[in-house]
């Protein structure tokens, strides 16, 4: 019997836009593109290795949210992380949760409500994946992804896969280490997370609160999430509004009225060069009332 064939890059969709793949519904084509729905990533991971092997970018895009992709598109290879299990286990006095990077943050979340774990009630309304919060600790609630995680393993370009305990990575607001790492070459394949048993009513009710604080707070329709991150002692928001920005536009992109750390799309002709010349504009107008330069909490993908 002939061994199955590996998935070759070159075989792969060509020139496909990303824009239904992103929460802000923009962004370019990619070079090739590739969407994982396999666990165990074996299809994923000879993709991978060729593609590191001809020095090529590997783009990974998980829920769509927090990202700004260029009109020009990205070049490389761009994997759209689909892939989504979860296996429960038990260690000591925690319940271990193992996710696939690709599993979705309100799913877990649920997932933990259902098996009355506490812990993931922050993440009820946040569209990401694990990957994706497990590189940036995205959070939300005074809580975050690395609050609850426990270890990870990534697939390394020269290494293979490697297990790294959490408290290996550094986390920080919105930072850790593998966020940080130049080279990028790697892929989280999955995470592992320890929680705690309480009450399910208990549960619900702090989920129930956050969507409630969620809808009262921040805008409806297309946008990237929080724009900026807070500043040491202060809040993006604040900053924006008390420079007179808020309902600011550029083409089809607006500061929004009723939060001004997001900036909503309001029409099916906006861009990513509307987005990206507001976050320019908003910036130095911040940097120039208030001495302060705005770190984005997005990130920028693609050729601009």
């Amino acid at each position: 019997m002939s061994e199955p064939r590996l998935p070759l890059i070159d075989d792969l969709p060509r020139m496909q836009s990303l824009a239904r793949f992103t929460a802000a519904r923009l962004g370019g084509p990619a070079d090739y593109l590739f969407i994982a729905k396999d666990p165990a990533y074996s299809d994923l991971i000879p993709l991978l290795r060729q593609a590191w092997k001809r020095r090529m970018p590997v783009t990974v895009i998980g829920g769509g949210a927090n990202i700004l992709i260029a009109d020009a598109g990205i070049r490389g290879l761009t994997i759209i992380n689909r892939a989504t299990r979860l296996e429960r286990s038990a260690v000591g006095d925690d319940v271990v949760i193992t996710a696939s990077s690709g599993t979705n943050l309100i799913r877990l979340t649920r997932y933990c409500h259902e098996n009355a774990l506490t812990g993931m009630e922050w993440a009820i309304a946040v569209p990401g994946t694990v990957g994706g919060a497990v590189v940036n600790n995205a959070g939300a609630h005074s809580s975050d992804i690395a609050a609850s995680l426990r270890r990870v393993s990534v697939y390394e370009e020269d290494d293979g896969e490697r297990w790294f305990a959490a408290d290996r990575l550094q986390y920080a607001y919105r930072h850790s280490w593998l966020k940080a790492r130049g080279n990028r070459r790697f892929f989280i394949l999955r995470a592992e997370f320890g929680f705690r048993s309480d009450a399910r009513a208990a549960i619900q009710q702090r989920m129930d609160d956050n969507n409630d604080y969620r809808r009262r707070t921040q805008p409806p329709g297309a946008s990237l999430g929080s724009i900026f991150k807070n500043p040491p002692g202060d809040y993006a928001g604040r900053l924006i509004e008390a420079a007179g920005l808020k309902g600011k536009t550029v083409g089809a992109v607006q500061v929004s009225p009723v939060h001004a750390n997001f900036f909503v799309n309001r029409d099916s002709d906006a861009s990513a060069g509307d987005y990206l010349a507001l976050i320019n504009l908003v910036r130095e107008r911040v940097r120039e009332r208030f001495s302060i330069v705005l770190e984005l909490e997005i990130q920028t993908l693609g050729e601009w």
